[in-house]
C-alpha cells in the first residue's frame, strides 16, 4: 500500500502505547489537564477568518521558536508568504525542542513573545493538552485527514522527515549501511548521541525507528530499547552539529534525512566528503506547525502562517530543502522536478515504514520506556 493510502486509512485510529513510567511523565507533559473550548470563550476571535490587513502589519516583526530560517527552509516559506501578501518580514527565531516550545508558550502566557513554533507530530496532542494552541482551523487544513491537525485547530502537519545518518567519509572510510552496522567496534565514540527522554521529536522518531528495524513497532518498543542500550557506548560526548561533523569529531550523526542532506552539502562546500544513508527499518515522521494561543496581539499573523504552510508555495519550499511535504505524501500535490532535485533516490526509501497511528501515540509513554529501559537500564 502506498504512503498516501496508509496515512489516509489510519491517522484517525486510536491506539495507546502502554509504557513504564508513563503516568509521571504524563503529568510532566501536562497531559492530565486537557482544556475544552470553554477555556477559549473570551477569545472567540480565534475562530474568525484571518484578517489579511491586520496580518500584514503583525507579521512584519515575526518571532518564532524552533523554526530557524535554515530548518526545513522556513526562511523561504516566510519570505514567500510576505511576497504573496505584499509586506516585508523580519524573522527572529530561538531554537528549542518541541517540549521546550510548548513549555515556553505556557510560561509566557501573560507576556507572549513567539507567534509560532515547529514541533514533532507527537507533540501536537501535548500542545492540545497544555492548552497553548487556539481553536483556529485554517481553510487549507481541509486537505488533511484527522490526526494530522489539531482536533480544534491550532496546529497542522507540514512535512515529513526520515531518521537517517550522515557520515564524514574522509574520517569513516567503511561507511555503515544499517542501524546494526552502527554497533561495530570501529564506530565507538564516533556517533552523535540520541536521547528519547521526551524533549524533542527527532530523537523520539529515531527510537521508534530502531524498534521497527528490530521487529517491534510504535506500540512494541522493547526491541528498540534493547538496541538503544547497545548503542550507548557508541555515542560521542561531543555536540552533534555541522562543525563536529566537518572536523570529524562526531563523524556519524543521526538526523532527519533533510537535515542530513543539508549537513552533507554544507561540509562538501568546504571540501569535506560526506554521505547520507537511509537505513532499512526507518520511518516517516511528520512535523507540524503550531501557533501561540496567548499571542492575541499577533493573532492574524499566526492564522495566516498556519494556513500558508499548506499552500502550494510553502509545500514546494519545504520540498526544495529535502523535506517531503505532507500534501505530497498524501497524494494531494504534484511537485515540479526542480523541487525534488536535491532528494535522494526513491529506491533508498523502499524500506521506510509508515506509522499508522501518529494521532494518538502517547509521547509520555514512549519517553517513559526510554527512561526506564534505556537511560535507567
Amino acid at each position: 500500500m502506498t504512503t498516501s493510502k496508509l496515512l489516509r486509512a489510519a491517522v484517525d485510529r486510536r491506539r495507546f502505547l502502554v509504557g513504564t513510567g508513563a503516568l509521571g511523565l504524563a503529568a510532566a507533559f501536562g497531559l492530565g489537564r486537557p482544556r475544552s473550548l470553554a477555556a477559549f470563550a473570551a477569545e472567540s476571535d480565534w475562530s474568525a477568518p484571518v484578517d489579511i490587513s491586520k496580518a500584514k502589519i503583525e507579521a512584519a516583526e515575526f518571532v518564532s521558536y524552533g523554526m530557524p530560517d535554515s530548518w526545513a527552509n522556513y526562511g523561504e516559506v516566510l519570505q514567500k508568504m510576505a511576497a504573496k501578501y505584499g509586506f516585508t518580514i523580519n524573522h527572529v527565531d530561538t531554537d528549542m525542542s518541541s517540549l521546550e516550545e510548548i513549555t515556553k508558550f505556557d510560561a509566557e502566557k501573560n507576556n507572549p513573545v513567539a507567534i509560532s513554533a515547529d514541533i514533532g507530530i507527537l507533540f501536537g496532542p501535548v500542545a492540545d493538552a497544555r492548552g497553548v494552541v487556539p481553536p483556529f482551523m485554517p481553510p487549507l487544513a481541509a486537505k488533511l485527514p484527522a490526526g494530522l491537525k489539531g482536533k480544534q485547530g491550532g496546529w497542522v502537519a507540514t512535512y515529513t522527515g526520515v531518521p537517517a545518518f550522515v557520515v564524514n567519509t574522509d574520517v569513516v572510510k567503511n561507511v555503515p549501511r544499517s542501524w546494526d552496522d552502527l554497533l561495530k567496534p570501529e564506530y565507538k565514540g564516533l556517533i552523535g548521541s540520541i536521547d528519547a527522554g521526551g524533549s524533542g521529536g527527532t530523537d523520539l522518531a529515531v527510537f521508534i525507528a530502531w524498534a521497527y528495524a528490530h521487529g517491534g513497532s510504535e506500540t512494541d518498543l522493547a526491541p528498540g530499547a534493547e538496541f538503544a542500550r547497545k548503542m550507548l557506548p557508541q555515542f560521542s560526548t561531543a555536540a552533534k552539529n555541522a562543525q563536529t561533523l566537518e572536523r570529524g569529531e562526531v563523524p556519524i550523526q543521526i538526523k532527519y534525512d533533510f537535515n542530513c542532506i543539508a549537513a552533507a552539502a554544507q561540509v562538501k562546500a568546504k571540501g569535506v566528503n560526506a554521505e547520507v544513508v537511509i537505513p532499512k527499518g526507518t520511518i516517516y515522521a511528520p512535523s507540524a506547525l503550531m501557533i501561540n494561543r496567548y499571542n492575541t496581539a499577533k493573532m492574524d499573523a499566526g492564522k495566516l502562517l498556519l494556513d500558508f504552510v499548506l499552500s502550494d508555495e510553502a509545500q514546494i519550499a519545504f520540498a526544495k530543502f529535502g523535506a517531503r511535504p505532507i500534501r505530497w505524501v498524501l497524494g494531494d500535490l504534484d511537485l515540479p522536478a526542480d523541487a525534488k532535485a536535491g532528494w535522494l533516490p526513491d529506491a533508498q526509501y523502499e524500506g521506510v515504514h509508515v506509522i499508522k497511528n501518529w494521532a494518538d501515540l502517547d509521547v509520555a509513554a514512549i519517553a517513559g520506556v526510554w527512561q526506564e529501559q534505556v537511560a535507567g537500564g
